[in-house]
């Protein structure tokens, strides 16, 4: 019987370990955008980090992009800003994907997390 109770505890271990590795932090539509900053076309939370779409002309790399994290009482705000202006030459208009973990962000598992860039579609 002690076999048993045993392989139960090990199994509800497990399954607590799996679950928590399934969470993520929650992306919040923040009230607080500073419009100062960036206009964002989508901010994406996904397992492994936050993925920003940001308008570009072609010579966007993540390096080009800086973040600074606040936290308030109950969330961490983020806000992206670009290091420099794009230099290349104009071509089409299009947009570039760019991913930053959460522990690069400082984002803890299952933290409420808001974006202070406006963020639109069209931008």
């Amino acid at each position: 019987m002690a076999r048993a109770s045993r392989r139960l505890i090990v199994l509800g271990g497990v399954a607590l370990l799996a679950s928590g590795c399934a969470t993520r932090p929650r992306l919040l539509v923040s009230a607080q955008t500073w419009p100062e900053l960036e206009p964002l076309m989508a901010v994406t939370a996904g397992h492994a980090g936050l993925t920003i779409r940001m308008a570009s002309r072609g010579c966007t790399v993540r390096g080009d992009v800086v973040f600074r994290v606040d936290r308030t009482r109950d969330r961490a705000v983020i806000a992206f800003a670009r290091r420099r202006l794009e230099t290349c030459r104009p071509g089409e208009a299009g947009f570039v994907d760019l991913t930053f973990s959460y522990d690069e962000l400082g984002i803890r598992r299952g933290e409420r997390i808001g974006v202070a860039n406006p963020v639109s579609p069209s931008a």
